[in-house]
């Protein structure tokens, strides 16, 4: 589905069922260099469970136009503008990596468009490496990998993988592989820089007051579990789980755990 926002083509997948603002609304946010897609089991059983679905592409990213936007405050007032395009008045938010951040911004700017919060794989502050920001300026390919690497528990997943020959690695970096071809801009080093700049987190925290939850991956090496303490101690309805045998990309190494932790808030808070 296509929005216009700034006159730009703003793309959301509604996860198969057509698009009706009157049902309540969960919006879900990628990560860096990402795009909708790594939502596909989630957005899916929402969509045909009672909820409207807008699992977005941030500018830049998948099928939206414009350049990648390079902070987080402005990619949470490009979400704000998205659900007055759509004519949402409040929507659960969950956020990846990246996207958590994006997800607890749009929360301080605009509170009570916000009924759930869950930050996915997060932490803050969320600093990237020099030698990551360097690669993704410089190298991106070999930012690509490092990232992956990083990200998965184990180079091949058994029994999760979810049938012969698929690979949650290799899906994983040819998406990235992917966004850099269609837009060849630096957008991961525009994310990256996004995240690492990113300083509003506790003020943010501190104003949040709808149920959050934290929804991490015990073997993350990218935002591992402890990095999020500090946020946590500030939100005072927030809730922890954190998913065993799993990396940074939890929705493809744990796809049915994270729907049904996230289901389970959402429906449940």
């Amino acid at each position: 589905m296509l929005f216009q926002i700034q006159c730009k083509d703003a793309y959301c997948y509604t996860g198969g069922k057509t698009f009706n603002p009157a049902l309540p609304s969960i919006v879900f946010i990628h990560g860096a260099q990402n795009d909708h897609s790594v939502w596909a089991l989630q957005s899916r059983y929402f969509a045909h469970h009672g909820y409207n679905v807008l699992a977005v592409d941030l500018p830049g990213h998948g099928r939206s136009k414009g350049q990648a936007l390079n902070s987080v405050e402005q990619m949470a007032t490009w979400l704000i503008a998205l659900l007055d395009a759509a004519g949402i008045e409040r929507a659960a938010l969950a956020g990846h990596s990246m996207g958590s951040l994006i997800a607890l911004e749009a929360c301080y700017q605009a509170p009570a468009r916000v009924s759930h919060l869950a930050m996915i794989g997060t932490a803050y502050p969320m600093r990237v490496s020099d030698l990551l920001l360097n690669a993704a300026r410089d190298d991106e390919q070999a930012a690509i990998d490092m990232v992956n690497i990083w990200s998965h528990s184990s180079i091949a997943h058994k029994p999760s993988c979810p049938g012969p020959g698929f690979s949650v690695l290799g899906g994983s970096k040819r998406l990235m592989q992917r966004i850099s071809a269609i837009n060849p801009e630096l957008v991961f080093y525009t994310d990256f820089f996004a995240c690492n700049a990113y300083s509003n987190g506790e003020i943010a925290a501190q104003s949040v007051r709808c149920p959050t939850l934290f929804l991490l991956g015990k073997k993350d090496q990218m935002t591992p579990p402890k990095a999020i303490a500090g946020l946590r101690s500030l939100i005072s309805q927030s809730k922890t789980s954190v998913i065993d045998n799993c990396g940074h990309d939890l929705m493809a190494e744990q796809a049915d755990a994270v729907l049904d932790t996230l289901f389970d808030f959402v429906r449940g808070s």
